[in-house]
């Protein structure tokens, strides 16, 4: 159980008393210990990461599609499902801690409570009903929650838009091709056309249905597609066009569809660490070998089975959910790089030494993965974010890796220890830089915006293109590794970073909450990459992170500023530890060590540390997809406030 208790703030006039710099001294300290305690004996950290309810739900819906039904593990999801439902507020299930009703997590969440043997008459399975029903029914419901109750015939396949398994067998040059999709959705997408094409029923042994969640009934229900723009209606009319075609479709070619997409997600099945190392792909590859026959025992199927049950965290409150996917390298680099602010102690230095032998072993060396379809040419150099994703390495996790090593080699007086390891990450990298000088998490140049107008992609995360937090992580590795032959490519990169800038002086978060991640995560690199911080447009940014600074000298920012830009930076007066440490990280990157702000915050770190030397925030901390899909990484309490820390402490040092 984590302590939410937070020890007593110091003010900022007694900060530096020297009563008060022990007290930093104690709360880095407590911090060290208690992250050093995490580590394991490899090496490496890997926190939990927790998503919205959508991911448990979809566990014990896999179990009832296949009739393999863990009934001590369901009870136990079911427990953890029934534990964040809204039962005060709206009565259903949020995309992230504190938001509003999603009525497609209140669905999944409904039905797997049904399926897990909840009386649909308990009081807390009538709130979540009614909730439903007062917002349309589940016939509302998104794309993937349609297909998912069409494969349990809780709706017709009507209801669902047209994925043709024949895909595949699109020329490259067609307006649709899974290459010019992201990752997530081509690994996603490639088993379900299986899947949708020769129509699965789920097993539905104990026979759940929730026909009581429509306001109509589903089979007579016609609006299941909502009409946007000219392109969306469009692509709805060629929804019905392929719909009638599908009719006539030659079985010669649907068996060599099949069989292509059968192909390509075997050959990237990777293990116990699963196709895509994500868990919306696994379970589509392990419904789709069952449906084209693998028995039982087949060895592939039981490894994609492991690969699932992996990713479930078992609580010691006897509840459990399921992870998304696993963070190991990006928690391991994070927390490398935190400590080394910390101690310069034989413990400690060992820690650090031994996450970069880990880290090392774990970069991809030899695989050319779905990315050289953009960069034929490249040779592999990157990392993945999961423990092993050959096929799917990102720029992400690779720029932090190798700026790593590289501070570890001439922090230990090795100079050029890992040169072979970092010359190939960034070559890697400066190969999938995209046309207008940014960098994107997996790929180059993904930008075919018009395919986030087929019915399929109602959830607008189809594609990956370039962001400005990635491209600021590149700059600072590029900074840090200070090659003459990158010059080129890191202007180019700086210049993308400018032309995002806001014009209230902030930069968008793709990939963390929202736009204080976004700023911290470009102001840390172009700090690397050598820009000037009193130029007017850095100055500009530090003005708008301290405008957004609250009364307790925290920041927080509600991961409802995706879908209102106006709420960027702002958390109703709520902050948080995570927030907080990227906002003090950024301004001390660009020299403002000695401000009040800086001053401010580090008081609220210190207040806000745990009894267990480390942080705590309930709230979902990153999104996966904006609007869409959300997540809570638990290591973000853990080493970014104990970083901010152990660097203001390692600045004030400096400039004394």
């Amino acid at each position: 159980m984590i302590s939410t208790t937070p020890l007593t703030a110091p003010t900022t006039d007694d900060l530096f008393q020297p009563a008060q710099t022990s007290r930093l001294d104690q709360a880095i300290e407590r911090g060290r210990v208690a992250l050093l305690e995490h580590q394991h004996k490899d090496g490496h950290w890997c926190f939990e990461l927790e998503s919205d309810c959508t991911i448990t739900a979809e566990y014990i819906l896999m179990m009832h599609y296949m009739d393999e039904i863990d009934d001590v593990l369901q009870e136990k999801m079911a427990r953890y499902l029934r534990a964040t439902q809204a039962t005060q507020t709206h009565g259903g299930w949020s995309q992230y801690y504190g938001g509003v009703i999603d009525l497609s997590c209140t669905i999944k969440a409904y039905f797997a409570l049904k399926a897990a043997g909840e009386d649909p008459d308990a009081e807390h399975m009538r709130i979540a009903r009614d909730a439903v029903l007062s917002h349309g029914g589940a016939a509302k419901a998104n794309v993937f929650t349609r297909i998912l109750l069409a494969l349990f015939q809780q709706v017709p396949w009507r209801a669902t838009p047209y994925v043709p398994v024949e895909i595949m067998l699109f020329p490259r040059w067609a307006p649709f091709h899974i290459e010019k999709i992201s990752y997530w959705a081509r690994t996603t997408l490639v088993p379900l056309t299986i899947l949708c094409s020769l129509k699965a029923k789920a097993a539905n042994p104990r026979n759940i249905s929730i026909r009581e969640l429509f306001v109509t009934p589903p089979e007579e229900e016609r609006h299941y597609f909502i009409r946007g723009g000219l392109l969306n209606r469009s692509f709805l009319a060629l929804d019905k066009v392929g719909r009638f075609v599908d009719r006539f479709m030659p079985t010669s070619i649907r068996k060599r569809a099949v069989s292509k997409a059968e192909t390509w997600f075997r050959e990237r099945l990777n293990g116990e660490d699963g196709i895509g190392a994500i868990f919306p792909p696994m379970v589509n590859s392990y419904e789709a070998m069952a449906l084209l026959g693998y028995p039982k025992d087949h060895p592939a199927r039981q490894t994609c089975l492991r690969s699932i049950q992996k990713l479930v965290v078992h609580r010691d409150d006897g509840s459990a959910y399921c992870q998304p996917c696993v963070s190991p390298v990006w928690d391991t680099v994070w927390s490398a790089l935190t400590l080394m602010h910390t101690s310069d102690d034989a413990t400690t230095q060992s820690a650090i030494a031994k996450s970069v032998d880990w880290l090392r072993s774990k970069q991809e060396m030899e695989l050319k993965g779905d990315w050289a379809a953009r960069a034929p040419n490249a040779t592999p150099g990157g990392w993945a974010f999961q423990y092993n994703n050959a096929y799917y390495p990102d720029i992400d996790d690779t720029a932090v890796a190798a700026a790593l090593l590289h501070i570890q080699d001439r922090r230990s007086g090795e100079s050029g220890r890992h040169r072979f390891n970092t010359d190939r990450a960034a070559d890697w990298m400066i190969a999938l830089q995209s046309k207008n000088g940014g960098f994107a998490a997996f790929d180059a140049d993904n930008t075919h915006y018009h395919l986030n107008a087929i019915p399929f992609a109602d959830h607008g995360a189809l594609l990956d293109p370039p962001t400005e937090d990635v491209s600021g992580r590149v700059a600072a590795c590029l900074g840090v590794l200070a090659r003459p032959q990158d010059r080129q490519s890191l202007r180019r990169c700086l210049d993308y970073l400018r032309s995002t800038q806001l014009e209230d002086g902030s930069w968008w978060g793709r990939w963390g909450s929202n736009y204080i991640y976004g700023t911290w995560s470009v102001l840390g690199g172009l700090a690397l990459a050598g820009e000037d911080p009193q130029q007017p447009y850095i100055r500009k940014s530090i003005d708008w992170l301290r405008s957004r600074q609250h009364a307790d000298g925290g920041w927080g920012e509600t991961n409802d500023s995706y879908i209102d830009p106006a709420l960027r930076g702002t958390n109703h007066n709520v902050s948080t530890p995570q927030s907080t440490a990227w906002a003090l990280l950024a301004q001390m990157a660009m020299g403002e060590v000695h401000s009040d702000s800086v001053k401010r915050g580090i008081a609220y770190l210190l207040a806000d540390q745990q009894a267990t030397g480390l942080w705590y925030h309930p709230s979902h901390n990153a999104p996966g997809f904006p609007r869409v899909y959300y997540l809570k990484y638990h290591g973000y309490t853990a080493y970014f406030p104990l970083w901010a820390l152990s660097r203001y402490r390692q600045l004030q040092k400096s400039s004394a």
